[in-house]
């Protein structure tokens, strides 16, 4: 795959870290209780050897996709873009909904996104409703419950 992922400043860097702490402590670790595991003698019947090993496993694909995004990684910056004031990727976006509910969310790539961080998708119905708008507009979504309605109350780019 060679498509480029849109990323905030700050998701690259949190894989950055993330990526730093896997190759550094977590894999060296991983490394080190299996070689404990093996140390123990039948492998066959070590639950220890197998719990180190499907870590390793993990770890190591862990590894393997935060690098590919960081490789296809286009990093962008919304404070460094000129929007008018337009909703963009990056943009933290203050709503109401039709129920009066006041939240706020960004819009971040697919790598990073993480609704209990307020991060939405570029590629969710929500953000997708949202790009292009401007403070003051509402945007219709088609969510799975029916049509919602969220009134747009600002826009700011972090």
């Amino acid at each position: 795959m060679s498509d480029k992922i849109p990323m905030t400043v700050v998701g690259a860097q949190r894989l950055r870290e993330e990526l730093q702490r896997l190759k550094s402590q977590d894999r060296p670790a991983v490394i080190e209780a299996i070689a404990e595991a093996r140390a123990k003698g039948d492998l066959s019947e070590n639950a220890e050897y197998d719990a180190a090993k499907e870590q390793q496993a993990f770890i190591e694909g862990r590894i393997r996709e935060i690098e590919d995004f960081l490789a296809r990684a286009q990093i962008i910056d919304p404070r460094s873009l000129n929007t008018d004031g337009r909703i963009v990727f990056g943009a933290t976006v203050e709503l109401e909904d039709s129920d009066g509910k006041v939240i706020t969310y960004q819009i971040v790539g697919d790598a990073e996104a993480d609704i209990k961080e307020n991060k939405i998708s570029i590629s969710s119905p929500l953000a997708r409703a949202l790009i292009g708008k401007h403070e003051g507009d509402s945007a219709e979504v088609n969510a799975p419950g029916g049509i919602r309605e969220y009134s747009i109350l600002g826009v700011r780019y972090v």
